[in-house]
């Protein structure tokens, strides 16, 4: 209804907001990041037409978020970077499927040359999604 009409009228700066919080990776944040996640599978149901052109900027966001999660060795509780790979995995499937298989497609260089076991994970759970 009427949020799906603000997202896609506000699509531009909603990404750039998005874009900016995967990119904080510290502290406290990680709420605010666990609900940019949400928001982002909404943007992407609500403005699915308009997703394909963005995969390649969001995908990198999400990939870049994948890896700073699994690699920070600050004080993240371990639920809390479950939720939050479990999070970007479920944009990353949401993407692949408005893309139509773009996502996977784009995954498979990254997921052969990723020696990280989380990573490789992620990537394979999007990659075995139907």
């Amino acid at each position: 209804g009427r949020l799906g009409i603000l997202i896609v009228r506000h699509l531009k700066r909603l990404e750039r907001v998005i874009l900016g919080y995967l990119e904080i990776c510290d502290g406290p944040e990680e709420e605010a990041q666990l609900g940019i996640l949400e928001t982002l599978q909404c943007t992407i149901e609500h403005a699915w037409p308009r997703m394909p052109c963005r995969v390649p900027v969001l995908l990198k966001a999400l990939l870049k978020m994948i890896w700073d999660v699994h690699t920070d060795q600050g004080s993240t509780p371990e639920p809390v970077k479950a939720a939050l790979l479990q999070g970007a995995t479920d944009c990353l499937i949401l993407l692949d499927r408005c893309s139509e298989g773009q996502v996977k497609v784009l995954l498979e260089g990254v997921y052969s040359s990723c020696e990280e076991n989380r990573v490789r994970e992620c990537i394979r759970k999007v990659q075995e999604n139907t």
